[in-house]
C-alpha cells in the first residue's frame, strides 16, 4: 500500500515515517505542497495524508488542484484546525476524512483502512489486491496466502513480497530493497536482506514445485511469474 504524505513538521514526518513503515506500507514524505504535486498527479498512491498548514502552497490548495486534474485518491487531512467551521471546509474542500492533532496511531491506522474501504469496487480491487500466479495478496486485510495455504508473514516480510510482486519479473537488488522497504541506510555489507529473504522463500515457495523467489547471484532477487 503505497501513502504519500504532506507534513512540514519534521518530528511528525519522521514519526509517521517509522511508524506507517512498520505497519507495511510504502510511505514517499514530503515537507511541501509544492514537492508533494507532481507525486500526487502520477497517480502512483492509494492514499494521501495532507497537513493542512503548509508553508507556501497550503494543504487545502493541495487538494483542490489534485481534485481539477481528475485525481481521485482518497484524501485524510490531518491538521491542528480543530474547529467544526474548518473540519467541514477540509471536508467540502476535497477531503475524504479528518484528523485533527496530535492523534494517535491506531486512529489514524482504522481511518486508512476505512478510506480503502470506502473507495469503491472497481478501483479498491485494483489498489489493495495482488495477484501473481497462485500467490494472492490482500493489501486492506494484510494477508497473503499461496494457493490454499495463508502465509503466516511478519510486517516486514509482508512489505517486502509486496515490493517484489510490485516488481515482478524484475531483478530487485539489495541496496534498493533497504531503501524502499526499510527506509533506512543500512551498511551496503548488511545481510538483513538475505536473512529475510530466505525467511520469505521458505514461507512462499515451501511445499511447492513452482517457485516464485529467485537469486540473481551478484544481482539481487527476483520474484518471477512461473
Amino acid at each position: 500500500m503505497r501513502i504519500l504524505l504532506v507534513e512540514d513538521d519534521p518530528a511528525i514526518r519522521d514519526f509517521l515515517r517509522r511508524a506507517l513503515t512498520e505497519e507495511g506500507y510504502t510511505l514517499t514524505p514530503c515537507g511541501t505542497a509544492e514537492e508533494a504535486l507532481p507525486l500526487a498527479l502520477a497517480q502512483e498512491h492509494d492514499i494521501f495524508i495532507v497537513d493542512l498548514n503548509l508553508a507556501g502552497m497550503d494543504g487545502l490548495d493541495f487538494i483542490q488542484r489534485c481534485r481539477g486534474q481528475g485525481i481521485t485518491t482518497p484524501v485524510l487531512i490531518l491538521s491542528a484546525r480543530r474547529s467544526v467551521d474548518e473540519r467541514v471546509q477540509g471536508l467540502e474542500e476535497g477531503g475524504d476524512d479528518y484528523l485533527t492533532k496530535p492523534f494517535a496511531l491506531a486512529e489514524l491506522l482504522a481511518r486508512l483502512r476505512s478510506l480503502l474501504r470506502r473507495a469503491g469496487p472497481p478501483e479498491q480491487e485494483a489498489s489493495t489486491r495482488i495477484v501473481v500466479a497462485d500467490l494472492e495478496m490482500d493489501l486492506l486485510r494484510r494477508e497473503a496466502r499461496r494457493g490454499d495455504r495463508i502465509l503466516d508473514l511478519t510486517s516486514r516480510e509482508f512489505a517486502l513480497l509486496e515490493y517484489l510482486c510490485r516488481n515482478r519479473n524484475r531483478v530487485i537488488s539489495r541496496t534498493m530493497i533497504l531503501d524502499q522497504v526499510w527506509d533506512i541506510r543500512f551498511d551496503p555489507a548488511t545481510n538483513v536482506v538475505d536473512v529475510h529473504i530466505h525467511r520469505l522463500r521458505t514461507k512462499v515457495d515451501k511445499d511447492t514445485e513452482r517457485k516464485l523467489i529467485h537469486t540473481m547471484r551478484g544481482a539481487g532477487y527476483v520474484l518471477k511469474e512461473p
